[in-house]
């Protein structure tokens, strides 16, 4: 008899166990289920005010139309995005704190001390837009397209400036990358921000800038700067007299910088997902398209593994400029 009860007593507490194992295991299982339960905080790593934050405004709207979930958008810019960065890398992997990156998320931590990897700690989520390179000069430089452009930059060494909203940034690769591809040697003026280089670039003081067409669509619609080429395959719905790099004599000039969201690594499959999803289908919407394209960039939805590539491969073709052009942020 003892045996049996003793027997009992094991069967009794063994069930105890499982059952207790099985809460555990069905607890994150549930909190994945119900996401999302609690507000989101998206993160940009730039200063507020800018397209950026604007961007997220819109996906943090379409969110809680959604799920009903307030979306806090928290602009920490600083370090050269590296500040907001790390607050996302080293945040729970719940799916609550999620960051809203461009391409440059990969080109940083190649040109300066980063506490993150940009491609293991953070797991893809979505991209969401596209923007394109536009070359614009001062009108008072003696050049009409791309074949004058370049043929202006090969009278001599530096014979042409270029101006950059910050060393290192998608306005400076894309400046280098130009060079590369068309073999001439530039100078390369760095300022703080995109709104000096319009000013100057108005002004005569700097001679051409490669730029999101955002930032100079205003000005090349009212003659104050001359737009020479757009980067992609397809010219700006907004400036259709631009051609294209390739239209112009530069094939394959693709220097067009994507937008997308990541969470930390570590984030649940179910809860990355969902937020794709979602992703898709607000890049899908006519509002949204129509405010991107009004502003020069292109819906540009991918899944988390496309993302995926997309990080490494231009991790990869950034890292081999930075080394050939001996980029450094100044």
């Amino acid at each position: 008899m003892q045996t049996t009860k003793t027997g009992g007593s094991r069967f009794l507490i063994a069930g105890f166990l499982v059952a207790a194992i099985a809460g555990v295991a069905a607890t994150p299982v549930l909190a994945q289920q119900n996401y999302p339960s609690k507000p989101i905080r998206i993160v940009t790593p730039y200063a507020p005010g800018g397209s950026t934050s604007v961007a997220s405004r819109w996906i943090g709207e379409k969110f809680t139309e959604a799920w009903g979930q307030q979306v806090i958008v928290d602009a920490r810019g600083g370090g050269n995005t590296t500040i907001g960065t790390d607050i996302i890398a080293k945040s729970p992997p719940d799916g609550y704190n999620i960051i809203f990156i461009a391409m440059t998320h990969v080109v940083v931590p190649q040109l300066m001390a980063a506490p993150y990897d940009p491609i293991k700690d953070f797991t893809p989520i979505a991209t969401f837009d596209l923007a394109e390179e536009l070359l614009v000069v001062y009108p008072g430089v003696p050049v009409n397209n791309l074949k004058e452009y370049i043929a202006l930059a090969k009278t001599k060494p530096d014979a042409v400036n270029f101006a950059s909203a910050g060393s290192g940034g998608a306005n400076h690769l894309a400046g280098e990358l130009f060079a590369s591809m068309a073999g001439v040697k530039m100078l390369h003026i760095p300022y703080k921000g995109s709104a000096l280089v319009i000013t100057d670039l108005m002004g005569g003081q700097v001679q051409s800038s490669f730029m999101v067409p955002i930032n100079a669509i205003t000005q090349v619609k009212a003659g104050k700067l001359r737009a020479i080429a757009v980067s992609g395959s397809k010219r700006l719905s907004a400036l259709p007299q631009v051609p294209t790099f390739t239209e112009a004599g530069l094939p394959n000039y693709d220097a067009g910088f994507w937008r997308g969201l990541l969470a930390p690594a570590g984030t649940p499959k179910a809860i990355v997902d969902k937020l794709s999803a979602e992703v898709g289908r607000i890049v899908a919407m006519p509002d949204i398209r129509e405010k991107l394209q009004s502003q020069g960039q292109e819906p540009f939805y991918n899944a988390p593994d496309q993302f995926a590539e997309i990080m490494k491969a231009d991790y990869a073709r950034y890292g081999r400029l930075i080394k050939t052009a001996n980029i450094k942020i100044e």
